[in-house]
């Protein structure tokens, strides 16, 4: 019904607007701009129109940019094969070890759990070794035997890791950590692979390695020596004679003991250095020392069988 004149609805209509499923009002417009509103109302349908094809339009460019740069665009793995061969060429043609390392680990990263990822990683182990990479390599050779503890390069990585130790022995006049460590890893090819073509090198290298720490222990014997503390002094030629017996320094490691021990009047384990000195290495000038010492203190060398200085030498049958 039209509302009568002078109502203060006059001239303007309810407008309803559909939505939720039932009818609402929102507000109340005048006749005079119905048209206009008609018109804006057009416009806003024209202007979703634009806005759903321009996010269109988006999506499919970002969508050629998910094809540009994605996964489906990512270079194809290269062949094992021919990584390993570039490897090995970078290695024995060019000399370039450093070079040769990329490539072997670029065999892994490409191709984890194959074969040849197997054979590149001990090569990469090597060719960290022949670039002076010690560390890479002692890491690199200790995961391959981890991965591969039954393959017949296992013998290998084990020697690999005693060498880079080995070859980073420092002077006697400095911790001797490194010695140790290389001592230990080249025992470890000795009792594992005592059959392998690396047991002969490690025992010669395993030899040098002993006659460095020996000469650490007399370098410390000697200075305690000289400082009149005997018993410091007796220590580490004890060690030396204990467990270095080898070594080019037992001689006067045994000639040292004489000296202490004459000093402390302790002369029974005196004359037995000099006894055992006497008969493992009679021409030795440190056994002439030896038993000029004793002979000036008005007695002979003379082996007490039950000292530990006998004992020691006649377990490993020198004495």
């Amino acid at each position: 019904m039209i509302p009568k004149s002078g109502n203060r609805f006059s001239g303007k209509i309810m407008l309803g607007l559909k939505g939720n499923g039932h009818d609402h009002v929102d507000e109340f417009v005048p006749k005079s701009i119905l048209p206009m509103i008609s018109a804006a109302r057009a416009s806003q349908r024209q202007h979703g129109l634009t806005r759903m094809l321009a996010m269109a339009l988006l999506a499919a460019s970002l969508g050629a940019c998910t094809s540009l740069f994605g996964k489906e665009d990512t270079p194809p793995d290269e062949p094992a094969d021919r990584l390993y061969n570039e490897g090995l060429y970078y290695l024995n043609a060019k000399k370039d070890p450093k070079a040769a390392i990329k490539k072997f680990e670029e065999v892994d990263r490409q191709h984890p759990y194959s074969e040849w990822a197997r054979k590149s990683l001990i090569m990469a182990a090597y060719s960290y070794y022949e670039s002076g990479q010690y560390d890479e390599c002692v890491t690199a050779a200790k995961r391959y035997i981890s991965l591969h503890p039954g393959s017949p390069d296992a013998a290998y990585a084990q020697y690999l890791i005693g060498a880079s130790y080995f070859d980073e022995i420092p002077d006697i006049t400095r911790d001797q950590a490194r010695t140790e460590k290389a001592l230990a890893a080249l025992d470890e090819v000795i009792r594992k692979y005592p059959a392998s073509e690396y047991a002969v090198s490690a025992k010669q290298k395993i030899e040098v390695a002993r006659d460095q720490i020996a000469g650490k222990e007399m370098l410390v014997g000697r200075y305690y020596l000289e400082k009149k503390d005997y018993t410091g002094a007796i220590n580490r030629f004890k060690v030396v004679v204990t467990r270095y017996q080898t070594t080019r320094h037992v001689e006067e490691a045994l000639e040292r003991l004489v000296e202490s021990y004459m000093a402390l009047g302790i002369v029974e384990e005196a004359q037995t250095a000099a006894a055992v000195l006497g008969h493992n290495f009679p021409d030795s000038d440190w056994y002439r020392h030896a038993y000029a010492l004793v002979k000036n203190g008005g007695m002979e060398p003379s082996e007490n069988k039950g000292s530990w200085i006998s004992k020691a030498f006649k377990k490993v049958g020198l004495g």
